[in-house]
């Protein structure tokens, strides 16, 4: 069954769910699933955590990361799901160059509902501070990319559920 279905990356702003969507997706579909934070390089991790935004050249290692690690995945006949920002369209091309049948997955909400989320939680390195900057680097997908979308208003338990419909045969 998993060699069927595609490697995933479940993309988004921060606070849309990411990993939240990506262990109840991966469980659900009894695939690994790998929080793409825990990837980042320590001086990611330390940016962020003074509140400076991530620049191309920072994200470029980690992205090459993911992409790997879901290409040596696949070439061992199994997919993962990955938690990934994935914000602009030059990131996913960048893993798709690395894992070309990439599927990703698109939470998306508006401003208020993720700042709300934001201020609920306490995560290690990304601070509320830096969810404007994401939203402003963010490219929504385009109409020639293999993506799914869904509205964060939903509840965990009905986005996995539509992704699941939505999965390709």
């Amino acid at each position: 069954m998993t060699n069927k279905i595609p490697p995933i990356v479940v993309m988004g702003v921060s606070g849309s769910g990411k990993s939240t969507i990506g262990a109840m997706l991966a469980s659900e579909l009894r695939l690994e699933f790998i929080d793409g934070d825990a990837l980042h390089p320590q001086s990611n991790r330390d940016k962020m955590a003074s509140g400076q935004a991530l620049n191309d050249a920072d994200r470029k290692p980690w992205l090459e990361i993911i992409g790997e690690t879901l290409a040596e995945a696949h070439g061992h006949d199994h997919s993962l799901v990955v938690a990934c920002s994935a914000l602009k369209r030059s990131y996913r091309d960048l893993i798709r160059s690395l894992e070309p049948t990439t599927l990703f997955v698109h939470l998306s909400g508006g401003k208020s509902l993720l700042s709300d989320r934001m201020a609920g939680r306490t995560h290690e390195f990304m601070p509320v501070s830096l969810l404007t900057s994401q939203l402003a680097t963010l490219e929504e997908p385009d109409s020639d990319e293999r993506v799914l979308t869904a509205d964060i208003s939903m509840t965990p338990q009905q986005i996995v559920r539509k992704l699941i419909a939505e999965l390709p045969a």
